[in-house]
């Protein structure tokens, strides 16, 4: 017998102006935390990261790198044939060792205010990201998660049946849109790259242990981005866009504050 926790689907919104959708691991939070599992529990950082590199190189892809990553989770965790690393093994060592950008409620809160849409897409595992947001953020409880279910079994065993990048999916619908708003994207990773050329405004998470998979990838395929350390600094370059009074006024501060890569 296997159980299978619910599967986020998209919930697109009409009629607004401005749209956020952000990745969750390693931009909301201060670590990713499949790269947590995979780094301290599964293959290692260095097998992980040696992944990464082939999907930011086109030489493999985002799902069975993921995927190849999460099965070391499971296997490494064996005992005597017993599975050790469960998913319940796994959400609370995640809950109990990532940490939430300290900027990001307030950030989310001056959405609310002016009607701007937060939408969390992520590749990762909807129950570890709610067990997160239960653990730092429970008041946002309320926000929109789009993002894998997870399948586990009797034995122990766990998985994402079909591994896929939801950030991609969840773009979309707003690329398409006539008139289409100002989508904001924030990501990190190998699995925001399918997505990064749908945003208007992307921001890039920089990070300090220089895993900046998406940065390189848009410096390599001279894609247009602005990095950003905190939701703080990339509120106050949103107000610019938004409070424009003229959308010759929104379009020229695009322009210049995402200027084109060299």
């Amino acid at each position: 017998m296997s159980q299978e926790s619910p599967l986020g689907e998209p919930i697109v919104y009409y009629g607004k102006k401005f749209i956020v959708l952000s990745d969750w691991d390693g931009t909301i939070t201060t670590q990713d935390s499949n790269d947590f599992l995979t780094d301290n529990f599964g293959m290692g950082r260095e097998n992980r990261v040696t992944l990464n590199q082939r999907v930011r190189n086109n030489e493999d892809n985002f799902r069975d790198a993921f995927r190849k990553m999460l099965e070391s989770v499971v296997e490494n965790g064996k005992e005597g044939g017993k599975v050790t690393h469960t998913f319940e093994f796994c959400k609370n060592a995640v809950a109990n060792n990532i940490k939430v950008d300290d900027t990001f409620k307030g950030f989310y809160e001056f959405c609310e205010t002016n009607d701007i849409p937060v939408v969390i897409v992520s590749s990762g595992m909807e129950p570890i990201i709610r067990a997160v947001l239960n653990r730092h953020l429970a008041s946002l409880d309320g926000i929109q998660i789009v993002s894998n279910q997870v399948k586990m079994y009797d034995d122990g065993h766990w998985e994402i049946p079909i591994p896929s990048s939801r950030e991609s999916k969840a773009i979309a619908p707003y690329r398409n849109m006539q008139p289409a708003p100002i989508i904001f994207f924030f990501g990190d990773g190998v699995s925001d790259l399918s997505a990064a050329q749908g945003a208007t405004c992307l921001f890039v998470k920089y990070k300090p242990n220089g895993e900046n998979d998406l940065m390189e990838y848009c410096i390599k395929n001279k894609i247009k981005h602005r990095l950003f350390e905190s939701f703080k600094e990339a509120q106050d370059l949103m107000k610019l866009i938004i409070f424009a009074e003229t959308e010759e006024e929104q379009q020229n501060i695009i322009a210049r504050e995402w200027p084109e890569v060299a």
